[in-house]
């Protein structure tokens, strides 16, 4: 078995002794190394500590403790009084960094594993999920619970959350770059809001490894730019609370109550931003393939890719932007278009002929993922829209970008909507509802980008203002 540290001590060492029994206590796999009977040990243990011999000195996945203590121990390796958590994700994954906020929340210890840095992380994964890379993975106790909501991890780590009881002024229903907004400007005009967010803040624009069209940075990662959007909100006083999904909103005399899977929250006004989701292909194979090869974020999932060939789905600005961003580490990137032209913009068209490891097949139309005899992706059939002939294209994996579908199922019949599912908005983002607003990526007119999404919150706090006035 491999061990899953390096133990750097002496058998005289007290901490050595009390770190060894803590370790053994909670079956934690170690290697031993005696720094009296081994030289180059010693020599180890000096350049960890800068020249000193600090024992214990450990090493655990590359990273180094110098004499902790129990409590340190506990913090690194997962270790809580209801058992030991390990967490294997990567910092681009929105629902791990939901995971990881819930559980510090609430006071868990866990012990994190990129799989973006450790190989033996990404086949444990997938060996877990049979074959597909579903982050997080969460091993409790030595159950794996592949992506668990809060829900699962507060009833097996037998969390106790404390009720919400607090009354706000308005309740945003999305974390992405409109309800951010909307909560910057409220807290601005002293109006005391709560940002309930199913995943992770920041939503689409979080999965973009890069935006170049937003005002005041030539270029800038997505992560980065709703980080700092969030960061404002908390310092205006905004409370963000992840992994809350909405599944309800009800008017009860002067006040909404809005109810999520396990909690309830009450406001005077609502702002519905819960943004888009990528639409799916709706083809054979779709679902036996999404998590282990086919995809729907080019950040996300892109580095399993490395030196790979991947297809991409779709020609609008999304498929060429992420096709043009995988091209810079995969072997290889065929663009599928079901038009004879590009619907993006020029930006992007004057760009791919420079780039040499992309390939284009216009006026192609995907009709099916080919598995292999292990269930695994054997390749996309496509078909000339010309001419009607069918093609097999091969590939390592595949990402879809066609289009995105509104994330307004929870709020069907409480506000009106078109035939595509936008919620329709009047004046300062007003819904048909009183009280009740729309802004962002689900609202009928929207403009998927960033910076109109920003725009929008502005637009709904200033019929937050009218409104609660």
């Amino acid at each position: 078995m491999i061990k899953e540290l390096k133990f750097y001590g002496a058998d005289w060492c007290p901490d050595c002794r009390r770190a060894k029994s803590f370790l053994r206590d909670n079956n934690i796999e170690f290697e031993y190394i005696d720094v009296d009977l081994d030289q180059e040990a010693t020599l180890i243990v000096e350049k960890i500590n800068g020249g000193k011999r600090i024992i214990p000195t450990l090493e655990i996945q590359g990273k180094t403790l110098s004499n902790p203590n129990n409590g340190i121990l506990a913090s690194v390796l997962g270790i809580n009084d209801v058992g030991r958590v390990i967490l294997y994700g990567a910092d681009w994954c929105p629902d791990c960094r939901r995971a990881k906020t819930y559980l510090a929340d609430n006071h868990i210890n866990f012990q994190f594993i990129d799989v973006d840095e450790h190989e033996f992380a990404t086949a444990k994964v997938e060996s877990i999920n049979h074959g597909k890379r579903i982050i997080p993975t969460i091993l409790i106790n030595g159950k794996p619970y592949s992506n668990p909501d809060n829900a699962i991890l507060r009833n097996v780590l037998k969390i106790d959350e404390q009720k919400e009881e607090k009354f706000y002024d308005s309740i945003i229903v999305g974390g992405g770059a409109a309800g951010l907004t909307t909560a910057i400007y409220a807290q601005r005009d002293r109006f005391d809001t709560l940002i309930l967010e199913s995943k992770t803040i920041g939503g689409n624009a979080f999965l973009t490894e890069k935006i170049e069209n937003y005002p005041g940075f030539t270029s800038i990662s997505g992560p980065a730019l709703m980080d700092k959007m969030a960061d404002q909100a908390l310092t205006y006083g905004a409370t963000i609370k992840t992994g809350e999904e909405v599944v309800d909103i009800k008017k009860d005399g002067g006040h909404f109550i809005v109810k999520t899977k396990y909690n309830q929250f009450t406001a005077k006004s609502v702002v519905l931003a819960t943004g888009s989701t990528y639409q799916k292909l709706n083809i054979p194979g779709e679902d036996e393939l999404i998590g282990s090869a086919v995809h729907f974020c080019a950040t996300c999932d892109g580095a399993f890719y490395r030196d790979k060939e991947v297809i991409v789905i779709g020609g609008g600005n999304s498929a060429l932007e992420e096709g043009i961003f995988l091209s810079g580490f995969t072997k290889k990137v065929k663009i599928i278009n079901r038009n004879a032209q590009f619907k993006g913009s020029k930006t992007y068209t004057d760009k791919l002929p420079d780039v040499k490891n992309i390939e284009v097949w216009h006026n192609r139309e995907a009709i099916e993922f080919k598995l292999d005899e292990k269930g695994g992706f054997a390749g996309l059939l496509v078909r000339d829209r010309s001419t009607g002939a069918e093609e097999l294209i091969l590939a390592n994996g595949v990402f879809i970008f066609i289009g995105l579908v509104p994330n307004n199922q929870s709020f069907e019949g409480l506000v009106d909507m078109n035939t595509s599912g936008f919620i329709t908005t009047t004046g300062l983002a007003k819904t048909s509802v009183p009280g009740i607003f729309a802004a962002g990526d689900n609202r009928e007119g929207a403009i998927a980008q960033v910076a109109a999404a920003t725009g929008e919150g502005v637009l709904a706090s200033y019929g937050l203002r009218e409104y609660l006035h």
